[in-house]
């Protein structure tokens, strides 16, 4: 199966104005300084740039999640936090949310730890496959309803490292998980 090429939907260029746009947004929500959480293993690109951007005190923690079983939307945390954030200011930061269920959980089991403040800093939105309605404060970018690849979003663990997001061919990536790579890494 021959992949339809990869499309770029937000080159290196636009990633770095709107990630610095979201800094400068947290920095002034936040003059205090807050504790960022990331959720591994997708934002991890993002925050490390997002960090470079904020120009108040931060702390950054990490969140891992599972699926109990694919496709159900139930999830488990799989590595919680270090930090204690109760009676803080706290931002989740996610790579991309789309129908929310996770993106709810993660929030309710965040709630229940008594932060003064809790927001949401989201690189993409895909607004198109959501289910639950959720509050999303720092949005870097709307999309569409297109399977997305680069900044930290992968596909069987593939595409994470390109600096730069793209809609993939979600059929070929199934039938092959490196249908990509040749096209999108020899640029």
């Amino acid at each position: 199966m021959t992949p339809a090429p990869a499309r770029v939907l937000i080159d290196g260029d636009e990633l770095r104005t709107g990630v610095a746009r979201l800094g400068a947004e947290l920095s002034a929500a936040y003059p205090r300084g807050m504790v960022l959480v990331a959720v591994l293993k997708g934002s991890v690109c993002f925050l490390a740039d997002l960090v470079r951007f904020v120009t108040v005190p931060c702390e950054v923690d990490f969140l891992a999640i599972s699926s109990y079983a694919e496709g159900t939307g139930r999830v488990r945390i799989v590595k919680d936090l270090d930090t204690d954030i109760s009676d803080r200011d706290v931002v989740l930061v996610e790579d991309i949310v789309d129908t929310g269920l996770t993106l709810t959980y993660i929030l309710g089991e965040l709630e229940r730890r008594g932060p003064r403040s809790l927001e949401v800093c989201a690189l993409l939105d895909k607004t198109a496959r959501r289910i639950v309605p959720t509050p999303l404060r720092f949005v870097g970018f709307p999309i569409e309803d297109e399977f997305v690849l680069g900044y930290g979003l992968d596909y069987a663990e593939r595409y994470r490292n390109l600096d730069q997001v793209v809609a993939g061919d979600l059929a070929a990536l199934r039938a092959e998980p490196d249908a990509h790579v040749e096209e999108l890494f020899s640029r």
